[in-house]
């Protein structure tokens, strides 16, 4: 087969089975109700608006992952609650975390991994902004000034 298309096709096959799986999935799943989903839609537009730290506090907690990521996108989150949002779980938090113009140098050095088995995009990420901002980085992928 070296039709170049075959590839695009063979994807959009593999793309439809897994979206086939996940519909199915999702069907055996308890769906929202439609209370369920006003009060999401509540929170996603609460989290944007939040104007400062005590806004957006108990976005730390909630069950929704993308409601906690939009929270650490607010351009009003300060440095210190951009540090507790650094401490989820989810790698798309923290990825909003390092994205944000107003996160911290300490936040960012936290986020790097000295494992390079765990390195991944928020490693990477946390470097790229650390070097954008003066810092060198060693042989061994870390800070040349970290003890």
């Amino acid at each position: 087969m070296s039709d170049p298309g075959s590839r695009n096709s063979d994807a959009s096959t593999i793309a439809h089975e897994k979206l086939g799986e996940l519909n199915h999935f999702e069907s055996a799943m308890v769906k929202k109700t439609t209370e369920q989903k006003a009060a999401e839609a509540l929170r996603y537009i609460a989290a944007s608006g939040a104007a400062n730290a005590v806004e957006l506090e108990p976005f730390l907690t909630d069950p929704n992952q993308a409601i906690r990521a939009v929270a650490a996108m607010n351009p009003d989150a300060d440095k210190e609650i951009l540090d507790r949002f650094a401490n989820d779980k989810f790698w798309g938090v923290r990825m909003e975390v390092v994205r944000n113009a107003n996160v911290g140098q300490a936040t960012l050095r936290r986020l790097l991994e000295s494992d390079t088995r765990k390195r991944g995009v928020v490693h990477h990420a946390a470097r790229e902004k650390l070097e954008e901002r003066g810092v060198a980085f060693g042989a061994d992928g870390m800070p040349e000034d970290a003890a």
